[in-house]
Formats: C-alpha cells, sequence, structure tokens
C-alpha cells in the first residue's frame, strides 16, 4: 500500500472515534445522548434539504462537508456544552491542538485543505460558514423540542442564555431563526425554558 493510502485510512480510522463522543442533546423523542458523529451527520442532511433558507447563495456541497468535519476535533478536545462557561474559555485552545495533531494525519494537500475548511468554519465569515453554523444552532434546537425542552431543564438554563446563541442563526438563515424563535417562545410559555 502506498503512503497517501496509508495516510488517509489511518485518518478515516481516527475519526470513527467520533461516534464515541457524546453531546449533552438527547436523540428525539426521549432518546438516548447523541453522539458527535449523528449531530454532523444530521447537520449535513438539514444544510441540504433547508438550503432555499440561506440568506445567501451557497456551496451546498462545502457546507456539507463542513458540518460533516467541525467537531472532528472533539475527539481530542471533548463536546464543550453550548452554555457551559467554564468549559467554553479553553475550548479553542482545545480544539486548535486537536485540529493540528487529527487533519496531520492526512497527505499534506488534503490536510490544508480541511483544516482551511475548518477554520472557515470557525471563522463565521462566509455564507457557506454562517448557513453552516446555522444548522448547528438548529438541529439541537430541534432534538430538545422534541423532548420537551429537557437538556435545558437538566442544565437548568434560561431563555436569556439560549438567545444568545440563537440570535447567531440569523446571521446564516433569517427564516430559520424565525422558526427558532418560535420553538424558543413555545419552550418558555410551557415553562420548560425559564424567562
Amino acid at each position: 500500500m502506498d503512503e497517501r493510502l496509508e495516510k488517509q485510512l489511518a485518518f478515516i480510522l481516527e475519526i470513527d472515534k467520533e461516534k464515541n463522543i457524546f453531546r449533552q442533546t438527547h436523540l428525539s423523542g426521549h432518546g438516548r445522548n447523541e453522539n458527535d458523529a449523528e449531530h454532523a451527520w444530521h447537520m449535513a442532511i438539514m444544510a441540504y434539504l433547508l438550503r432555499e433558507y440561506a440568506n445567501e447563495e451557497v456551496d451546498i456541497g462545502k457546507v456539507m462537508l463542513m458540518c460533516l468535519i467541525h467537531d472532528i476535533v472533539e475527539i481530542d478536545a471533548g463536546d464543550t456544552y453550548a452554555y457551559d462557561q467554564e468549559n467554553l474559555k479553553t475550548q479553542k485552545a482545545r480544539e486548535e491542538a486537536a485540529k493540528q495533531r487529527i487533519f496531520s494525519l492526512l497527505p499534506d494537500d488534503q490536510k490544508v485543505e480541511l483544516m482551511a475548511l475548518f477554520d472557515e468554519f470557525e471563522d463565521y465569515e462566509t455564507a457557506e460558514s454562517r448557513f453552516a453554523h446555522a444548522m448547528d444552532n438548529f438541529q439541537p434546537l430541534l432534538l430538545n423540542n422534541s423532548n420537551e425542552g429537557g437538556d435545558w431543564k437538566e442544565h437548568d438554563v434560561d431563555a436569556k442564555t439560549v438567545y444568545s446563541r440563537q440570535n447567531k442563526t440569523a446571521l446564516g438563515s433569517k427564516k430559520i431563526f424565525e422558526v427558532s424563535d418560535m420553538i424558543l417562545q413555545k419552550n418558555i410559555a410551557s415553562g420548560a425554558l425559564k424567562k
């Protein structure tokens, strides 16, 4: 086997570990916690299906690949809950170190390509990254709503904190943010999300 293929296969096996990183979000219908790979797959399909609601024209293949790779770094860095203020302080540094190690398993050209795509997602500056982030915000919101806000209740999260994250959804899709707002208002009214 040549070196290039050997490196690609090593990376492929390494990212299988993403299936072992469990998130705080539960599967719909009060299921178990979802894992990072399930989250990424779900986001990628959502992006494809909801692409017509992006604020700007997007390269949907690029958005889907961003969705698929954005949490690979959590193999080393672990999942940082969106509302965990303490762990959010070290998230960037942990994820940067993980990015360097994991993507360095690839041949140089693919390493550069995927690291650039990961950085583009993180920088939030392109239409594709903004839409991918909208999916990253919306996907757990949908699951949490299907569970009557159970994850918000479990972590004692208030509406202001959730809105601070969800307001960014509008940068990628105003329409998806409108739906997010309706979901949040419903959960506030039901008491699932504290005011």
